[in-house]
């Protein structure tokens, strides 16, 4: 069992010498390191998601404003009729 021909045996001793060679003090820092810039990145995808949602809503408004405005001017359009019709 392995990966690409490379037994646990072999992953064992190459993780033995990164040790060695960098210390466990300097692979702790470089794994905050990596932890810290993938927080960082899904906190900015997920901002960005935020900010599409937010445009979104905000282009929909103007849309409900002229829906508002034709329904409130419906009534007064259908009342000044009313009044144009009484004075003919």
């Amino acid at each position: 069992m392995g990966f690409g021909g490379i037994s646990i045996w072999n992953l064992l001793i190459i993780l033995a010498i990164i040790v060695l060679l960098f210390g466990t003090k300097k692979l702790r820092g470089i794994g905050t390191d990596l932890g810290s810039a993938i927080k960082g990145f899904r906190s900015s995808i997920k901002d960005e998601d935020n900010k599409d949602d937010e445009e979104l809503k905000t282009a929909a408004k103007p849309a409900q404003i002229v829906e508002q405005t034709k329904a409130t001017a419906e009534p007064a359009n259908s009342s000044q009729n009313a009044t144009d019709k009484d004075k003919v």
